[in-house]
């Protein structure tokens, strides 16, 4: 069942009748589940508390054995669907009336098994159309169809010649190919669940006695003649038909067009339409067709929809013998009936009970009305209820507060009110003492019971009684009256003028009665003044009693208006106002509208903006585009321009530029906010007229002219189709010979000529130009054409061995002219090496000799140079060769031994012997360093002895190497020799 509950307005009192809070939906348990149980929700509020009952297909659910009740939730253990299956429905009651909660289906999800048995093969002719029943199992709720082909998980796939109905599960084949013989099980899926079986399989053979000939379509599986459809789902239609060719199928909306939204599935076999309206409802064809014919089929789509609530009603309090007149409104398709319930029960015309079209009257309430109303809507698709409870008041009067004490002023109206709760209401009188007040002249009996006095006098103070009374009792209200002299204002605060920036002080006082306190506060057009929210610009001071003062500091415009001094006593209140004119810069102009553009000026207008006070005395126009930083202010035509104006034209503008316009306005108080900017324009185009800085050249390869420029900005291109005219001529000669760079970012152009000589001089200029035609060129500067690479080889060159894997190259440059290197680079490799597995070494600048390090010990290498520069390389010089010296010792110094004498250390060592591959022993170096520091003293020795000064405290390292024409040999083991007061300590 669907339906929606609507929530009425109760009324704020400690006791009233049960309103739902969570009613039951429907709901699909599935049998397989491993919890046994099934849980209706229900929830309702009430005082006192509700107490629930449940109902099934319209019979009450005995809370025992099976069910059971937690909370107002019905609890199902071990549901089957035989016994459970139907509509649920809450009943919530206490002492104020019964309500009823919509219906809830409760279905239950399973799926059984294929029958076992064997089916039997279908033989076809190659070219027939075939149907492949698969006849589910026993289910609920909805099922999904697929089918698997030979063996799982290889599944057919639809086609325009193969579907799969979801309405009847079958497989239809419009037209049988060899390629579909073979076995066919259909599965089956749980919607819920998610549970799946297969069928036993279904053999398809092909006869043998020929081809079957074509034949024209015939629909075999079509959606039903009538489909009703909920607004809001998606509608699925299926349309498949048998033919020889395959058919074509084509759909089409009767008297009307197919949704935009509808979408053709499964080859055209399937119509989908989501999100269904009313307006989708209608007759729809489908059409399958091939050369031999066609067919067709139509149905009707008929979206309802379920009842939806327009009006509903609310809880009322009603006297006894009043009328009440309640009225719910409901849409929906079919348009919903009404029907009503008083504490669940349904509610039948009487005398005094009419019922129509969702209105409910009853005359003359009685006490036995009271209870719970429920106004119900409902079409064949659904119902939804609306609830609301009926009060009938019963009650004597009752005054509160009682005693009233009341203070009026001297000549001025009093009303002494009177407002009883009673129910019926009651009958009042007024009496002052003992005697009954008769209206007069100056005391008067309003309709709503008040008394009136008119002129108040001292004697008129006094008490005052009211008595209501109706059938169920009487009750009795004193009004004390006092009247006291009325206040008045003394002091008003002044109207002033006052600039931005400025302060000010607006005072106060008041003549008051002398026994009532008196309260003041400030107003600001009419609001309370919130003195911590202003930010410390609002000082109030209360100099005596009865007066007041407010102080504003560096007033602000928005602090401009109408400021009250209001005074109030228990007796009467009394307001002082003064227009504070504040002075200031001006507002923003208003919108900024570009009348005009064109290549260089912009004609604007405005409207002109509040002065706050100071007439404004004249306009800024500012611009910003991509290329400018923020807002600059521009050239006007005329200028200035003045207060009084609201249009003026922006000059000096740059062409085909995008600009942003916005004015400001300035008076004698200052500069005011900016307008906002106006829409973004383009002007013109125009030629351009900015030529390229640093024009100049130089470098590339021989023969070449290279020109280079700094381009010009986007900003100064003035239109499309920018670029350079490049100008040049060889000194001495006439003509210009002119090339044309297309592209505006281009910052080089490169001229070749076999003809001339390097270091040709040439006069050159650079141009503009664009869409609109030529601008200027550059001032003629000269550049030089290309000198070349180096034409000669690096001389003399020489080669020596400095250790084991060091050599030093000197050369001698080439002789000066054209092609001047920049740098050389030293090629070299090992004798047996290739020429390809060379290294390669440069110079930094212009140096004529390098040292070649990382070297193997012990190898002769080849060694080359050239000269090279921006343009390329030169020749190589004849090829040095050079052998590096073998390889330093290996063996460190061993067997250090070392004596204190004094302050010295004498060390002896064992001396090192080289091997037949190291470079012999010359002579031992013998490191000092102090630990801690980077600081290292070295000795040098021939022998294999030295003696070391130790003057400073501290530890100090000592470690020996062997030197040979190869480098230094390996180190040796480390000394360490701890000095503290001359003394000398070693380990």
């Amino acid at each position: 069942a669907f339906g929606v509950f609507c929530l009425a307005f109760f009324f704020n009192r400690e006791e009233f009748g049960p309103v739902f809070v969570q009613e039951p939906h429907d709901a699909v348990f599935a049998l397989d589940s491993e919890e046994k149980k099934v849980m209706m929700s229900c929830e309702a509020r009430g005082n006192p508390v509700p107490v629930y009952s449940w109902f099934i297909n319209g019979t009450v659910v005995e809370t025992e054995n099976r069910y059971s009740l937690i909370d107002g939730n019905l609890i199902i253990t071990n549901a089957s669907e035989t016994a459970d299956y139907g509509r649920y429905q809450c009943k919530a009651e206490n002492s104020y009336g019964t309500v009823l909660s919509r219906d809830a289906l409760l279905q239950f999800a399973y799926l059984g098994s294929f029958s076992g048995r064997t089916r039997g093969g279908v033989s076809v002719r190659e070219g027939q159309g075939v149907v492949l029943m698969c006849t589910p199992p026993p289910h609920s709720p909805e099922i999904m169809y697929s089918w698997v082909f030979n063996e799982f998980p290889s599944f057919v796939a639809e086609d325009s010649r193969r579907f799969i109905s979801q309405l009847t599960g079958n497989l239809y084949v419009s037209k049988v190919q060899p390629s579909d013989v073979g076995s066919y099980i259909c599965l089956v899926k749980n919607t819920v669940t998610n549970a799946r079986v297969l069928s036993p399989p279904t053999p398809l053979t092909l006869r043998t006695d020929g081809l079957m000939g074509e034949y024209e379509p015939k629909i075999e599986v079509h959606f039903p003649l009538s489909v009703p459809a909920a607004r809001g789902v998606t509608v699925r239609l299926e349309c498949f038909a048998l033919g020889n060719p395959v058919p074509t199928i084509t759909w089409r909306k009767m008297n009307g067009n197919i949704p935009k939204k509808a979408r053709l599935r499964k080859s055209q076999a399937v119509l989908e339409i989501p999100n269904v309206q009313l307006e989708d409802s209608g007759t729809y064809e489908c059409k399958a067709e091939n050369p031999r014919g066609g067919t067709a089929f139509k149905g009707h789509i008929q979206v309802y929809t379920f009842p939806q609530w327009i009006s509903t009603i609310n809880d009322s309090q009603l006297d006894s013998g009043d009328q009440l007149h309640w009225e719910c409104k409901a849409t929906g398709k079919p348009r919903p009936t009404y029907r009503w319930l008083r504490n669940g029960e349904p509610l039948t015309p009487q005398s005094r009970v009419e019922m129509v079209n969702g209105e409910l009257i009853i005359q003359k309430v009685q006490q036995a009305d009271s209870g719970m109303y429920q106004c119900v809507a409902e079409n064949k698709y659904g119902a939804i209820y609306c609830s609301a409870e009926l009060k009938i008041l019963a009650s004597p009067p009752v005054f509160s507060p009682n005693p009233v004490r009341l203070i009026a002023t001297l000549g001025k109206d009093m009303l002494l009110g009177c407002r009883p709760r009673a129910s019926p209401k009651p009958r009042v009188t007024w009496r002052r003492g003992d005697r009954r007040i008769q209206p007069s002249r100056r005391i008067m009996l309003l309709r709503n019971n008040t008394l009136r006095i008119i002129n108040s006098t001292r004697s008129d103070e006094g008490n005052y009684v009211c008595r209501a009374e109706n059938q169920f009792g009487s009750a009795e209200m004193t009004a004390m009256l006092w009247v006291k002299e009325a206040m008045r204002v003394d002091l008003s605060p002044s109207s002033v003028e006052v600039t931005v920036g400025e302060s000010v002080v607006l005072s106060c006082r008041v003549s008051h009665d002398p026994s009532l306190d008196v309260a003041f506060q400030w107003l600001l057009n009419q609001q309370p003044l919130n003195f911590q929210q202003e930010g410390g610009h609002f000082e109030y001071t209360q100099t005596q009693s009865s007066t007041v003062d407010l102080m504003i500091r560096s007033i602000l415009l928005k602090h401009a208006g109408k400021y009250g001094c209001r005074a109030q006593t228990s007796a009467d209140t009394v307001l002082a106002e003064a227009e504070v004119l504040v002075r200031g810069p001006p507002g923003p102009p208003g919108v900024v509208i570009v009348e005009e553009i064109k290549d260089t000026t912009a004609t604007l207008s405005w409207s002109g903006g509040v002065d706050n006070h100071s007439p404004i005395s004249s306009y800024n126009l500012q611009a910003r585009s991509p290329f400018s930083l923020g807002w600059q202010t521009l050239r006007t035509d005329p200028e200035p321009v003045t207060g009084d104006m609201e249009s003026a034209m922006a000059v000096e503008l740059n062409p085909w530029v995008d600009y942003e316009f916005r004015v400001v306005a300035s008076n004698a108080i200052g500069t005011g906010d900016p307008s906002a900017p106006s829409r973004g324009v383009r002007t013109k185009e125009a030629v351009p007229s900015v030529v390229p800085a640093n024009v100049s050249g130089g470098n590339g390869r021989r023969h070449e002219l290279v020109i280079s420029w700094e381009p010009v900005s986007e900003e100064f291109q003035n239109g499309e189709g920018f670029g350079y005219i490049v100008a040049f001529r060889a000194n001495g000669t006439r003509g210009w010979k002119e090339k044309m760079v297309t592209s505006a970012d281009s910052t080089m152009y490169k001229y070749r000529d076999e003809t001339f000589p390097p270091l040709t001089p040439f006069e050159v200029k650079v141009g503009v130009y664009n869409n609109k035609g030529d601008g200027p060129f550059s001032g003629v500067v000269t550049v030089y054409s290309a000198e070349g690479e180096p034409r000669e080889a690096p001389s003399e060159v020489k080669a020596s061995s400095i250790s084991s894997s060091e050599i030093k190259v000197t050369w001698r440059p080439p002789n000066p002219g054209p092609g001047r290197p920049r740098g050389y680079e030293v090629s070299y490799r090992k004798d047996s090496e290739q020429e390809e597995s060379g290294n390669r070494k440069k110079t930094v600048g212009n140096e004529t000799s390098m040292v070649l390090t990382d070297l193997e010990g012990n190898s002769v290498y080849l060694i080359t140079v050239r000269g090279f520069n921006s343009i390329g390389q030169g020749p190589a010089s004849t090829t040095s060769t050079a052998k590096t010296k073998k390889d330093p010792p290996v063996q460190p110094p061993a067997n250090l031994v070392w004596i204190q004498e004094g302050t010295n250390v004498s060390l002896n060592w064992d001396p090192v012997k080289s091997k037949d591959n190291e470079s012999d022993v010359i002579g031992y170096k013998v490191l000092l360093s102090q630990e801690g520091r980077v600081h290292n003293q070295v000795m040098r020795t021939i022998t294999p002895s030295a003696v070391l000064s130790l003057p400073e405290g501290g530890t100090y390292i000592i470690e020996v190497r062997a030197l040979s024409e190869g480098g230094e040999g390996a180190i040796s083991s480390q000394v360490r020799v701890l000095t503290s007061s001359g003394k000398t300590r070693l380990w």
